[in-house]
């Protein structure tokens, strides 16, 4: 079974997903860990954002490992662990800047579709174009959204918990700023699959979705 969770930045997609999969026994797949992996690599070899063959030339010659299960996921570098080092703001811009990279999303989309089909039990996969072209068959597709007030107060959170030195209107702005790169990008960009699943989650909790997910999954594999 291949579980699609697709929506824009902020809207629990990570969450919900690594969620689902202890729940339903399967593989949790970050995507956006590996676009962040690429970022802070290209960040780390001193490119600028605009070298977009240099950074599709750094994204295939890059080995991207995610070890573990859920909150117990580990992300590595050549080798290297980077976890906690791509989760900064500076990070998710550039991630945001070399998703819109073409040949930095074919590399990854070829990627995540070898994962997610060598994944014997089924694997859960999110993003922005896993319904619509990582995975366009998938037996779920889910589309996670919610208003960008929403998004940001949970992204602000989260940043403060970690201890980063961030502001609320710093991250609404990123976030309004990271909708329209993805929803205006050339290649592959954000939108709703035709057949998937919209869940607004502005006005609800993290258990009040997870339990509307997992429904319609235990409907369909049974």
């Amino acid at each position: 079974m291949i579980i699609a969770i697709d929506g824009p930045s902020g809207a629990g997609k990570s969450t919900l997903g690594k969620r689902l999969a202890r729940a339903f026994g399967l593989l949790y797949l970050d995507t956006g860990a590996m676009y962040r992996a690429v970022g802070y690599a290209s960040m780390r070899a001193g490119l600028s954002e605009d070298e977009d063959a240099a950074i599709a030339e750094l994204a295939a010659s890059s080995k991207i490992t995610l070890e573990g299960i859920g909150d117990t996921q580990r992300v590595y570098l050549n080798g290297e662990e980077i976890t906690s080092q791509i989760r900064t703001p500076e990070v998710s811009h550039r991630a945001s800047v070399v998703s819109a990279i073409p040949d930095v999303r074919t590399e990854l989309v070829r990627r995540q579709q070898m994962l997610g089909k060598a994944a014997e039990q089924g694997a859960i996969l999110d993003g922005r174009d896993i319904g619509t072209v990582v995975f366009p068959n998938a037996d779920i597709k889910f589309f996670l959204t919610a208003d960008a007030e929403s998004r940001a107060q949970r992204r602000y959170r989260e940043d403060l918990a970690k201890g980063l030195d961030v502001t609320f209107e710093h991250t609404l702005q990123e976030i309004k700023k990271r909708d329209t790169r993805d929803a205006t990008r050339e290649h592959s960009p954000l939108i709703k699959a035709p057949d998937a699943i919209e869940i607004d989650t502005s006005s609800l909790n993290e258990d009040e979705v997870f339990e509307k997910l997992a429904e319609i999954v235990r409907r369909v594999r049974s």
